[in-house]
């Protein structure tokens, strides 16, 4: 079992910036992949960012240049730092981690956070 907590949202104006942080905890035998995904209301959830084990990154188009994704692989931990933030980020930012299930590394699952607000006012 595999726990996700989240930390970081909130409300700022338009221009600012927050950082989210998101920690892994319980059985895991290794991270295959970590990421963030959105969903604003009326709208479907969709990738903004993620990072792998070999710290490749992919940003969506909406995000590139003001959004960085990064990991610490110690702490099974996964940040995104959020600058020239604007009113249409405003959505429940969804950390999300792929866990291999065993030592071998052969079988992976998905796990998803609880969801954190991020309001961007004008």
């Amino acid at each position: 079992q595999v726990q996700l907590v989240e930390s970081g949202g909130g409300l700022v104006q338009a221009g600012g910036s927050l950082r989210l942080s998101c920690a892994a905890s319980g059985t895991i035998f290794g991270i295959n992949n970590m990421g963030w995904y959105r969903q604003a209301p009326g709208k479907q959830r969709e990738l903004v960012a993620t990072v792998n084990s070999g710290d490749n990154t992919n940003y969506a188009d909406s995000v590139k240049g003001r959004f960085t994704i990064s990991r610490d692989g110690a702490k099974n931990t996964v940040y995104m730092q959020m600058n020239s933030l604007k009113p249409e980020d405003t959505a429940v930012y969804y950390c999300y981690a792929n866990v291999w299930q065993s030592v071998y590394r052969i079988r992976s699952a998905g796990y998803w956070g609880q969801g954190t607000q991020v309001t961007v006012s004008s």
